[in-house]
């Protein structure tokens, strides 16, 4: 670590999600290894579930209200009015955290926030703070927003589902691989999402010369990272633990603020099982499966026949939806099945043959930085997005295929498993391809890698800069 040095202290804000904090916090890290100074915040929703903070030298941890603080139970349905009261206690709360260290006489050097923190930024140019946004999110993605709700709103709306669009920097895209905000209504109860990223692409359009950090890598997303003119996209991860990654930090194994306990003695039961048979799945901290869903990826594990560890929450009520699957014996028999568990540490054991995921950024760049071939089962926002490019541009997955009633069937997620899991030509390519991006992850990291070195220049020139 450097030393912390001449009192540069930022004030790192994040969505109160695991899927947020994640890879903000090994962003922090980062920073602080640089010699920043770092304090995390996030509301009392997230903050109040946290069992064990990191102790680090340089990071610190200063909360804020939500209006819920801890009763809000994570349901979709209860987004809306959740996203409202982030906003609007949070605006206020956010903004005493700013100005008590302008009082104190140790003003912060600048802000930087996350993606769905668009009114963070907002507060901050309101006290006259620069500040810097944190996409946590692929470029591609940015780069669909920004085309979809500016120059190329037109090609959107008339967009038919098995239209291709060509947009500049990105590849050939049919609908189901757009995020879905680009087609929610902003008066549907999804509408926070895609309010909060037109705000976001407003703000960035009002400055000057704005820089984006990035959670990807330069040979990731070469195109995408130079797609849009007006904006400088700086990419800078994968942001994910040392150990798991460059190597620099052996004792950094985990991200260090979970929001759930993890289940116990799953990796002595991978231990058991034989090399690169093993099927995970997992779907993320707040993605929310239908039963249907979930008893067609049971019936699918059962058609397979091969041994699988699979994350599944319980429900909002306590309550376990395995109960729910009519193949739950066999599934028990063949398997193992988890509430949670600490997936970076997972992907890395020699036991494991493929990820079944819902293609969430984070679940993404984990699996890929494993080397580890995807069966991708995206469900909503960006994820459409991310599977193309696991299937068709990096070519590390096999996308499975929903019927005309939207349902992927058990037949299908037999399919994709096998193809990623058997012996054969299809298996050795994914096996190469996921290999590849591995190695350049980890090259991305390294010392005179290409997000180390953008880090460095950010810190250099943007925070060191009086």
């Amino acid at each position: 670590m450097e030393n912390l040095k001449n009192d540069c202290h930022v004030l790192l804000v994040t969505f109160p999600g695991q899927g947020h904090i994640n890879p903000s916090l090994q962003f922090a890290k980062k920073l602080v290894n640089l010699g920043i100074k770092v304090t995390f915040s996030t509301s009392l929703t997230a903050f109040n579930r946290i069992s064990k903070l990191p102790n680090i030298e340089g990071l610190s941890f200063t909360p804020f209200s939500d209006g819920y603080d801890g009763k809000f139970k994570g349901s979709l349905d209860e987004f809306e009015s959740f996203y409202s009261s982030l906003v609007s206690h949070g605006s206020k709360f956010v903004a005493q955290i700013i100005e008590s260290r302008v009082v104190e006489g140790r003003p912060f050097k600048r802000v930087i926030y996350t993606t769905l923190m668009a009114w963070v930024g907002i507060v901050a140019k309101g006290i006259n703070i620069p500040s810097t946004f944190f996409w946590i999110q692929p470029a591609t993605v940015l780069d669909i927003y920004y085309y979809c709700f500016t120059d190329y709103a037109d090609c959107f709306k008339n967009c038919s589902q098995d239209q291709v669009v060509n947009l500049p920097g990105l590849p050939r895209l049919s609908p189901r691989d757009f995020p879905s905000f680009v087609f929610t209504d902003v008066n549907s109860k999804y509408g926070w999402g895609v309010k909060s990223i037109i705000d976001q692409i407003e703000l960035l359009n009002s400055e000057e010369n704005p820089r984006v950090l990035v959670n990807t890598f330069d040979d990731l997303e070469f195109d995408a990272l130079r797609a849009l003119k007006n904006l400088t996209m700086v990419g800078i991860g994968p942001s994910i633990p040392s150990a798991f990654l460059d190597g620099n930090d052996p004792l950094d194994k985990s991200f260090g603020a979970d929001l759930r306990w993890s289940s116990e003695n799953y990796m002595d039961w991978l231990d058991t099982i034989t090399k690169e048979s093993v099927i995970y799945i997992a779907f993320g901290s707040y993605s929310e499966i239908s039963s249907q869903l979930m008893e067609e990826i049971g019936q699918g594990l059962v058609k397979c026949g091969r041994p699988f560890l699979w994350v599944i929450r319980e429900e909002k009520e306590g309550g376990y939806p395995e109960e729910k699957l009519t193949c739950k014996e066999e599934l028990e028999k063949q398997g193992k099945i988890v509430r949670w568990c600490s997936q970076v540490e997972v992907l890395q054991h020699p036991s494991l043959g493929c990820f079944l995921t819902h293609c969430g950024w984070n679940s993404t760049l984990e699996s890929l930085s494993s080397g580890m071939p995807i069966v991708a089962c995206p469900l909503w926002t960006d994820q459409g997005c991310n599977a193309k490019l696991i299937q068709d541009v990096w070519k590390i997955g096999v996308r499975v295929n929903a019927n005309e009633e939207g349902v992927v069937e058990r037949d299908e997620f037999k399919r994709c498993i096998d193809i990623v899991m058997e012996d054969g030509e299809e298996r050795e390519e994914l096996k190469k391809n996921a290999k590849k991006w591995k190695d350049l992850a980890k090259e991305a990291m390294k010392e005179n890698g290409s997000s180390n070195v953008n880090l460095k220049a950010y810190v250099n020139e943007i925070l060191l800069v009086y």
